[in-house]
């Protein structure tokens, strides 16, 4: 039997992901935002809640396109309170049609959001060598920095934590543990 990450539960779904998205590098527009809508939601909830209403949330959110969401109107907020597939959080619904708009303002200045996101690592992922839970950090000091940067142009729910959540969902840090099988051979 495969080792996994410490927080991996014997949950089917929360192995799949693990083993299939955490930490892999994502560079592509669409799946940046996907989780970057995902993150936020998270926030104060566990992330199996989340993995748990996915697919809700990608049917309420027009499979979490950008472009769509950014020109939301007020009925369909209003709709999404109602759906209890999702998170309904109003402050979140909100920050999601707005973190849409504001995405596409990246895109607009740095000609992707991919090529924003990942300058701050160079284009290369971080592989960090945690041993053990006490040793995997909740925020760091570049998570700090991306979330000044984006609450700075207007982002919601971009705390330090979201962010570095973040990071690692999407593969900018690889902190899979060093006796998880999916830590990258020296």
């Amino acid at each position: 039997m495969q080792h996994r990450c410490f927080w991996v539960t014997d949950s089917k779904l929360y192995q799949e992901y693990h083993d299939q998205e955490w930490g892999q590098p994502v560079i592509d527009d669409e799946t940046l935002f996907e989780f970057l809508i995902l993150e936020t939601f998270q926030a104060g909830l566990s992330w199996i809640t989340i993995l748990n209403k996915r697919e809700n949330f990608r049917k309420a959110f027009d499979n979490f396109d950008y472009k769509k969401i950014a020109k939301y109107p007020e009925s369909k907020y209003e709709s999404l309170l109602l759906d209890a597939g999702i998170i309904r959080n109003k402050l979140k619904i909100r920050s999601a049609i707005t973190n849409a708009q504001l995405f596409i303002d990246i895109q607009q200045e740095f000609g992707s959001f991919s090529k924003f996101i990942w300058s701050y690592v160079d284009g290369k992922p971080i592989v960090n060598k945690f041993k053990k839970r006490a040793e995997v950090p909740a925020t760091t000091s570049l998570s700090d920095k991306i979330s000044k940067d984006l609450k700075k142009r207007g982002f919601k729910f971009m705390g330090s934590t979201v962010i570095y959540a973040y990071m690692q969902a999407v593969g900018l840090v690889n902190d899979h543990t060093t006796d998880c099988f999916k830590h990258p051979a020296e």
